[in-house]
């Protein structure tokens, strides 16, 4: 059934505030992850790689329902997300009602939370703790890529990975 949606107001703080009130166990990968380290960049998006174990499904998939969340398609179709979307290795393009949500199994090299979690960081942005995939690792994942936005902020990474480190 056809829906004309307003679109949402972009909030991605709120996004990320809402995603550590319910306990989500998450890597933010993707440009917000590169912001949160120091990159000079805008993003319009919140990509994250979720834990998928049940009851971190679970959690996700009750915080999806609190905020509207639907899938983003060339059509006005509203096509809602399952709780067993979550737990398959592809990605789940989402509108919320605070912005764009990318849930990711896996990024390049196929490398889900497990495998992330090493190269991931603690910290805190904008006053919420939360993992971080260091930005090292985003550079070296990205060499590989062929999209040119990937290879644009590829040399903005690594720029800003050269002031951190002094350089």
């Amino acid at each position: 059934m056809p829906s004309l949606k307003k679109p949402p107001t972009l909030n991605l703080s709120t996004l990320l505030k809402k995603l550590n009130e319910t306990a989500v166990e998450f890597i933010l990968v993707g440009g917000l992850a590169a912001v949160a380290q120091g990159a000079p960049i805008t993003t319009f998006d919140l990509d994250i790689v979720h834990r998928r174990s049940d009851k971190n499904i679970s959690r996700l998939y009750k915080l999806l329902a609190s905020i509207d969340a639907y899938y983003r398609r060339p059509d006005e179709k509203i096509i809602r997300p399952l709780e067993e979307d979550l737990k398959g290795s592809g990605h789940q393009l989402l509108m919320t009602s605070f912005g764009p949500l990318d849930i990711l199994a896996v990024i390049e090299k196929g490398m889900g939370y497990q495998e992330l979690l090493p190269f991931s960081v603690e910290i805190t942005f904008h006053g919420y703790k939360m993992r971080v995939l260091h930005l090292e690792t985003m550079i070296e994942l990205k060499h590989d890529s062929s999209r040119p936005m990937d290879k644009y902020r590829l040399r903005i990474y690594e720029e800003t990975l050269r002031m951190k480190n002094g350089r």
